[in-house]
């Protein structure tokens, strides 16, 4: 749930960046444009107040987000998930992202010192229609969103499978929307998913949710894109696009990575040709010896 948490927030974050130093767009104009997604799929209580603290003013007119120093502290809970994450094996990346963003925004000084020093790119300025971008936002949005829930429920799968637990996660969805900082209407689609296959492996597989992918795709692309043109950063939303990118590619390079393994530690791989479980080792220098590494990990 917190680890979740934390990757919603980094995205709304990254989302309002993009608005606010990409397409120069004032407060009053983000709070209209958040309280129209509070209405539609986006609705959830970090919305919600995103577009409260948004029109919040002082007496004197002032916006309150534009005096708060951009330094985000932690109690630890998102990088318990990461942690967990990297204990059971599962690419928890978006989340794994979040926490490291907040660990930036600490460095503070660094951060001013190094925006004197180093250079983005030369004249980016964004020149397309607002409107139709501010709608590829709102698709980026989501599709990441998904992308953050599915790995927090492949992380509860991995460990519940480990630990012997019997996990209700249509049920986790439903609580969680009872109240809680994550709680959306998203999760009653979330809910339904599990309803309709208990062993469900993945969010994404889901008929709902990857018509929803396959319809947001373009203007996911398209805002990462244009994130990079104009060099503002998006670790979470980009971390979102390479893992749906990573997860949908049948043929990953890791045989190159395995290989290397091989060459320098005698590690051994499996082979296409062969059955699952029959490990192979190449002398690739033809020094040495043919024995596999038993002690030496990496």
């Amino acid at each position: 749930h917190n680890g979740i948490e934390y990757g919603d927030m980094q995205l709304i974050c990254e989302i309002y960046q993009i608005m606010k130093d990409g397409l120069s767009l004032t407060n009053e104009e983000m709070h209209a444009i958040f309280a129209e997604w509070n209405e539609g799929d986006l609705d959830s209580y970090l919305i919600e107040i995103t577009r409260d603290i948004l029109g919040y003013k002082t007496e004197a007119g002032e916006a309150v987000v534009d005096k708060i120093l951009d330094t985000a502290g932690q109690k630890g809970t998102g990088k318990w998930t990461a942690v967990a994450a990297l204990d059971e094996g599962m690419p928890l990346t978006l989340i794994g992202e979040a926490v490291f963003a907040r660990c930036l925004s600490a460095i503070k000084e660094e951060r001013v010192a190094a925006s004197a020093v180093l250079e983005g790119p030369k004249g980016a300025v964004f020149t397309g229609d607002k409107k139709r971008f501010v709608n590829d936002l709102k698709q980026a949005l989501y599709a990441s969103k998904l992308v953050s829930y599915a790995q927090g429920y492949q992380l509860m799968r991995a460990a519940a499978k480990t630990y012997g637990w019997n996990l209700n996660y249509g049920g986790i969805a439903l609580m969680w929307r009872g109240g809680c900082i994550i709680r959306s209407a998203f999760l009653g689609k979330i809910k339904r998913a599990f309803d309709k296959n208990p062993e469900l492996t993945n969010l994404l597989l889901d008929p709902f949710f990857s018509g929803k992918v396959k319809r947001a795709q373009a203007g996911w692309r398209r805002v990462v894109r244009m994130a990079v043109k104009l060099g503002l950063p998006t670790p979470a939303i980009s971390a979102a696009l390479s893992y749906y990118d990573g997860y949908r590619c049948g043929r990953l390079p890791a045989n190159l990575l395995q290989a290397q393994r091989d060459y320098f530690g005698a590690h051994t791989y499996e082979r296409v040709d062969k059955p699952r479980g029959e490990f192979f080792h190449t002398n690739w220098t033809g020094r040495g010896g043919d024995t596999s590494a038993s002690t030496y990990i990496v």
